[in-house]
């Protein structure tokens, strides 16, 4: 079952069920691993995912995900 979900206000669609670190991994374009991936926050739903439980949280059709990145400067 595909499963399509708004990241950053852009549908996403995945041919099948998808968890938080596949969303990040292609929204980034990158493997969540990878430098890129460091200093970014997620959040489902307006509830915040911790980098820990990514691999294992799925996200659902309709699903709003928000991937933030923290900036330096002041």
């Amino acid at each position: 079952m595909a499963t399509t979900v708004k990241v950053n206000g852009e549908e996403i669609a995945f041919d099948g069920p998808a968890s938080v670190s596949d969303v990040v991994d292609r929204a980034l374009d990158n493997p969540v691993g990878s430098s890129v991936a460091r200093g970014i926050a997620v959040a489902v739903n307006n509830d915040v995912v911790p980098r820990g439980s990514w691999r294992t949280t799925r996200v659902s059709t309709g699903d709003h995900v928000e991937i933030l990145t923290a900036t330096q400067g002041g």
